[in-house]
Order: structure tokens, then sequence, then C-alpha cells
């Protein structure tokens, strides 16, 4: 089954357009969006904006996708499409957006159209070439929700980067993701900040080709 599956995934890549479907996968404010942007940011002239960053979780409960962005870095060339996925959640409550300002019927509101992003966001699985999972390196990595996409995507052999983001922050730390998966492949960013992003991109360049 595993052989097939890997056969499927080698075809598919034969036989698709020539850009590289890359999905932006995570937890809720892990800084999917912030990523996006600064993907956008670095390699698009017109300041392009894959969307809204808010400290409200959920503030994307639909995919959006850019595409044809070329992706240099040290030489390597590789363009792709990036598509920006709601954040992943086992549970979505609607009390968790009442402290944000939110009325109970737009938190109610909010937590069925998070709940429809996170089955659009597992749905895009089938179309994506690559995957770069975010975590926040100040959070504990070993949550359910990274667990879950953790397997999905070796289930599907779909290749991924871990990427540490939020390495600014005085409590942030890189190692601890590293070590609760040290058979991934996890670059440490800051892509409010833009550090260390060249890294990243080296090992894009690297793992979707």
């Amino acid at each position: 089954m595993r052989l097939r599956r890997g056969f499927l995934l080698l075809l598919k890549r034969l036989l698709r357009r020539r850009n590289t479907k890359i999905g932006i996968y995570g937890a809720p404010n892990a800084g999917k969006t912030t990523l996006a942007n600064r993907i956008l940011h670095d390699f698009l002239d017109h300041g392009e904006e894959m969307g809204v960053v808010s400290e409200i979780p959920h503030e994307t409960r639909r995919a959006y996708r850019k595409e044809g962005i070329l992706i240099t870095a040290k030489g390597a060339k590789l363009k792709v499409d990036i598509v920006d996925t709601p954040g992943l959640a086992t549970k979505i409550d609607f009390h968790d957006f009442i402290p944000y300002g939110l009325s109970e019927e737009e938190a109610k509101k909010r937590a069925k159209e998070a709940t429809e992003g996170v089955i659009e966001a597992i749905k895009w699985l089938d179309d994506l070439d690559g995957v770069l999972l975010v975590m926040d390196a100040t959070e504990d990595p070993f949550t359910q929700a990274n667990i879950v996409i953790i397997g999905n995507l070796e289930a599907r052999d779909i290749p991924f980067i871990i990427v540490a983001n939020k390495m600014d922050l005085e409590n942030a730390v890189p190692a601890r993701i590293k070590n609760a998966f040290p058979q991934h492949v996890v670059v440490p960013i800051s892509a409010l900040k833009g550090e260390n992003m060249e890294k990243l991109y080296e090992e894009m360049a690297r793992c979707f080709r």
C-alpha cells in the first residue's frame, strides 16, 4: 500500500503543472498568515499580502492561494503556489472568542466557520505537493493537532518542513520542537522579523523540488 501511494505521488508530480503547490498549516495563531505574507513580501514587488493577521484565533477561516511565486535561494529556484490554510484544532468552542470582544452570536458564527475551515484544510492535502507546518516555538509542540497533521502527512507521503516560528521572542525554545520531532526537518524562523528566512527557502528548494 505504501509503495502504491509513493507511485501515485510520483505520478502526480510528473503530471502536475510546473508550479509546486505548498500548503501552510499549523495551529491558530502559530503565524501561518504572517509567514505567507513574508514569502509574498520577499519575492513579489508589489507588496501584496495573503491575508489579515489578528490576535483573535481562527482569523483565517478559508484557504487562500497565491500562484506563481518564484522562490530563489543560493542559486536554486522553485516556482510555487502558496496556500494559506485555516488553523488546525481538534476542538473549537465559541466561548474562546468572547474574551476578544465578540458577541455570543458573532462567536458562534466564527466557531462554525472555523470548524468548516479545518475540514477544508484537510481536503486541501489531496492537492498539495508539500507542506510548511508552522509551530509556535513558545508553546509545547506535543499537541493533538500537531500529531494528527503529521500523521496525515506521513500517511499521504507528502514532504513537509516543520517551521519553528517566533524565534524572536524571549521565551521561544525552537530546540524543543526539534527534540519532539527529530526525524523531520525543523527550521527556526521569525516570520514577523524575517529572521532565518533564507535557511527556510533553501530547505524549501531542497525538499519540494
